[in-house]
């Protein structure tokens, strides 16, 4: 992916300088809300709904979400300063789970800084780091701070979800409205214990 190139290190601490914490971005998606607007270029009806539910579900998982005592032990041990950079957009159904749990899990090492920038202002970033050839969102970059090296990404969904997703592919081809809505009644279930999970298994731990 040429993470080694000085245009990919330029083009990564540049989205970095132009990111917003977790607190800015959850105030810019309940604005929009309010005012039936969206992040993006596109002002469209569908993803300004999109935008509205994602900011009930975020308020709901914020409030909820716990962090599970193994997660605790492993971030615990984190000594290293990281960036998790997140690429994502306000309408984005399945970063309203995961930008939650990030931000929970984020507070618990002050080793970790949660940074977040919009996909369609930062085109080259996202470029960089497609999933299978697409621009999926959210997509988080676990960075060393002091270089902005990259550690490892993340993205669009967790694991077990996106093994979901793919088999629903073979099946149908593309995915319905009605996966996306069983796909949600899943994250609940699990209350983000996949994606803290796949998290851990990312972080440097020596």
């Amino acid at each position: 992916m040429g993470y080694s190139t000085k245009t990919a290190t330029a083009t990564i601490s540049k989205a970095i300088q132009k990111s917003i914490d977790y607190a800015t971005y959850r105030d810019l998606v309940h604005q929009l809300a309010l005012t039936n607007a969206t992040t993006g270029p596109l002002q469209v009806e569908s993803l300004i709904d999109y935008t509205q539910l994602n900011d009930k579900r975020m308020h709901r998982w914020d409030k909820t979400i716990k962090i599970s005592d193994g997660t605790k032990v492993k971030l615990a041990k984190l000594s290293q300063k990281i960036t998790w950079l997140v690429i994502t957009e306000s309408w984005c159904g399945d970063a309203s789970p995961s930008l939650p749990v990030m931000n929970a899990m984020a507070q618990l090492n002050a080793n970790i800084d949660l940074r977040i920038v919009l996909r369609d202002e930062h085109e080259d970033l996202m470029n960089l780091f497609l999933t299978n050839g697409s621009r999926s969102i959210p997509k988080l970059i676990m960075l060393e701070a002091d270089n902005n090296s990259v550690l490892g990404e993340w993205g669009p969904r967790p694991s077990k979800a996106t093994a979901m997703a793919n088999d629903y592919k073979d099946k149908h081809g593309e995915l319905s409205a009605a996966f996306k809505q069983d796909l949600q009644v899943w994250y609940n279930k699990d209350r983000g214990q996949n994606i803290q999970d796949d998290l851990v298994k990312l972080l440097p731990l020596e």
